[in-house]
């Protein structure tokens, strides 16, 4: 049954708390990603941007608390990695989400295979759509690239295309991205975020993790500032307007000028 106030959202956290023994690495943490919204989720290491990422991939499961994706409530007695594929939630990881020596098409199908009455895999169809991904939803147009090409041809910024217009095809309700530009070149960063925006306006929603405050702020209609396993912070553009006002906002928040949210 589909919770009302939630459909809205493609995510919905309510007090989620993760404890590893007496540790607690999440706190309280009531989040929500409106469809078609990308959220820069932001923190130092150890804030726990990662334990909120494999709670919501299906790796760790939460202490307490409830989750809700497209509306739906997730049972957590049974949500894993698949689960979370088949609820719309797909992972874009800095450079682990490809197979190096693999052909492009084959990624883009690697655990969901097309097959045929026989049950061989469907070769044909299979590049067939990894080609349309490619040309409408990625926009490799004449570039020398064909979905017979190697991976690990491609440049950083080119396979973080290919693993996000995977992530559209299979009708993500959620595309997470985990620090997706680390270790690129600033042409290739850019190709990232012409990708990123690709995201939105494929109407899909992302919460986009990036130490670089200024890719943060490039892609993101909201940001969400996490510390210490706590959300200390939810602004919009509006509550800063520029990306030296967030820059701004973090450093007064370090420096123990800010006060948390409610």
């Amino acid at each position: 049954m589909v919770d009302s106030p939630a459909a809205q959202y493609a995510l919905r956290m309510v007090n989620i708390e993760k404890y590893f023994g007496l540790v607690c690495a999440l706190r309280n943490i009531n989040m929500e990603v409106g469809k078609n919204e990308i959220i820069g989720l932001i923190g130092d290491n150890g804030a726990g941007k990662s334990t909120m990422v494999k709670i919501l991939t299906g790796v760790f499961r939460p202490t307490s608390g409830e989750l809700y994706i497209a509306g739906r409530r997730v049972d957590f007695r049974t949500y894993d990695v698949q689960h979370a594929h088949k609820y719309g939630i797909e992972t874009v990881y800095q450079d682990k989400s490809l197979g190096e020596k693999q052909a492009l098409w084959r990624n883009f199908f690697i655990g969901r295979q097309i097959t045929n009455r026989f049950g061989f895999i469907d070769v044909r169809r299979e590049k067939e759509i990894a080609n349309e991904i490619m040309v409408n939803t990625i926009g490799f147009r004449g570039r020398g690239i064909t979905v017979d090409s190697k991976v690990n041809k491609l440049s950083g910024g080119e396979r973080q295309g290919v693993a996000i217009g995977r992530a559209m095809h299979f009708e993500a309700e959620l595309i997470i991205l985990d620090e997706p530009t680390v270790a690129l070149s600033l042409k290739e960063v850019n190709k990232v975020i012409n990708f990123v925006h690709g995201i939105k306006a494929g109407g899909k929603a992302c919460i986009y993790i990036s130490h670089s405050i200024g890719d943060v702020y490039e892609v993101s209609d909201r940001f969400v500032v996490l510390d210490r396993g706590e959300i200390v912070g939810n602004l919009t553009k509006k509550d800063v307007p520029t990306v030296k006002d967030l820059d701004d906002y973090l450093l007064e928040y370090s420096h123990g000028l800010k006060d948390k949210v409610d």
